[in-house]
């Protein structure tokens, strides 16, 4: 057994060495806390704040009603393709616009509309629970049928029936990412588009949407991104399908000249023919200044030391938490979260808490850790694991 004095040296000599680890110093955390849920709500960079305080003061009280024409109308598409290099995707092809729930019903109903004839919808079984809800509705909507099938077996289930599949990038229970490039492969091969969700990647691992050809992806910005609690979603639809992409909320901010106020609707000839109402400013430019941190850092990089966050805290628990039963896999087809199997996985993340160690809860018995490479050390993850074992050994 190696000390955990040991463990200390060396998660020190990793911090040390992080490439990192300057990026830390641009977020506002709490010294004391050691914070483990960017995988669900990104901690705040300092400028933010400062940042929105000008949009409210300058923009919104100095300007006034003409900030919409100095910038605000264009926001969604201007923000979308700060993400698209986040996500592998070339410009033209990204908008930021409402929740990722909305998103997912405009790009599943557009997709049973590119593929007429096919009836069906695959969703991946273990996916989000929103995704699933959503499916279903589409379903009932558009007189499609919904198939649960794991996102592994999808190459053998799909068929000639199938419209579109729905996975999760990264299931968010477990960790698991699942091999984008193939199973987008494999689902065209049979005619199917593949939309894919990547709430728990964007901002966490490389994500090479244009690559790997998918049709159509949705994610969320307040993960990962850092945008803030409720930040705006993003759509994006893949360039060969813009000109035929007809989502149902045909709302005025989607369409081609929005301040003619025709009495019919026209799509705009790009990715903003992805919007539906008013955009969100305050939300959507507090993002906007969030997407600063990711100036210069090199997405490989970021890969690397999250795949080594997750290797340290494998080694970390063989030490220290005899016994443990981890649900993310060890191999490099996970994204940045561990998931530590526990009979009371609420009372425990309570206890994690109270003693400043800050991750979530999924039922009935998974402890999630989210590992964000841009502010997570080695450090902490020490004293996750270590909290965790004193814990362990109050029972």
């Amino acid at each position: 057994m190696v000390a955990v004095i040991d463990l200390v040296a060396e998660a020190a000599a990793l911090d040390a060495a992080d490439p990192l680890a300057h990026k830390r110093n641009e977020f506002d955390l709490d010294a004391d806390v050691a914070y483990f849920d960017g995988n669900s709500l990104g901690a705040p960079p300092k400028h933010v704040a400062g940042r929105v305080a000008a949009v409210v003061r300058e923009q919104w009280g100095g300007r006034l009603i003409r900030s919409w024409s100095e910038g605000w109308w264009e926001a969604p598409v201007r923000v979308g393709e700060r993400i698209a290099p986040l996500v592998g995707a070339a410009p033209g092809q990204l908008v930021v616009a409402d929740s990722t729930s909305v998103n997912l019903f405009k790009a599943l109903v557009a997709a049973t509309r590119l593929q007429p004839g096919r009836d069906e919808i695959l969703v991946d079984a273990d996916t989000f629970p929103t995704d699933g809800y959503i499916a279903d509705e589409v379903a009932r909507l558009t007189g499609r049928t919904v198939r649960r099938v794991v996102a592994e077996d999808m190459p053998a289930q799909v068929s000639e029936r199938t419209a579109v599949a729905l996975i999760n990038h990264v299931d968010y229970v477990t960790g698991r990412a699942h091999d984008m490039a193939e199973l987008t492969g494999a689902l065209h091969r049979a005619g199917a588009l593949a939309l894919w969700d990547l709430c728990h990647s964007v901002g966490a691992l490389p994500v090479e949407l244009d690559a790997a050809g998918v049709d159509l992806a949705v994610g969320c910005t307040y993960k990962f991104l850092n945008g803030g609690p409720g930040s705006p979603a993003f759509l994006y639809v893949a360039t060969k399908w813009l000109d035929r992409f007809e989502q149902p909320l045909a709302g005025w901010a989607g369409d081609r000249d929005p301040f003619a106020m025709r009495g019919a609707y026209e799509a705009d000839a790009g990715i903003a023919r992805g919007r539906a109402g008013t955009p969100d400013i305050l939300s959507l430019l507090a993002l906007d200044a969030a997407l600063d941190v990711w100036d210069g850092v090199d997405r490989g990089v970021l890969r690397e030391k999250g795949l080594a966050l997750g290797e340290f805290f494998f080694r970390c628990a063989d030490e220290l938490l005899d016994g443990a039963t981890i649900r993310t896999p060890r191999g490099e087809d996970r994204g940045h979260q561990i998931s530590v199997i526990d009979d009371d996985a609420a009372k425990t993340m309570a206890a994690l808490i109270d003693r400043g160690v800050i991750g979530d809860f999924r039922p009935p018995n998974v402890l999630r850790f989210g590992l964000a490479p841009l502010y997570t050390t080695y450090g902490e993850v020490l004293r996750a694991v270590t909290t965790l074992r004193d814990l362990r050994s109050f029972r």
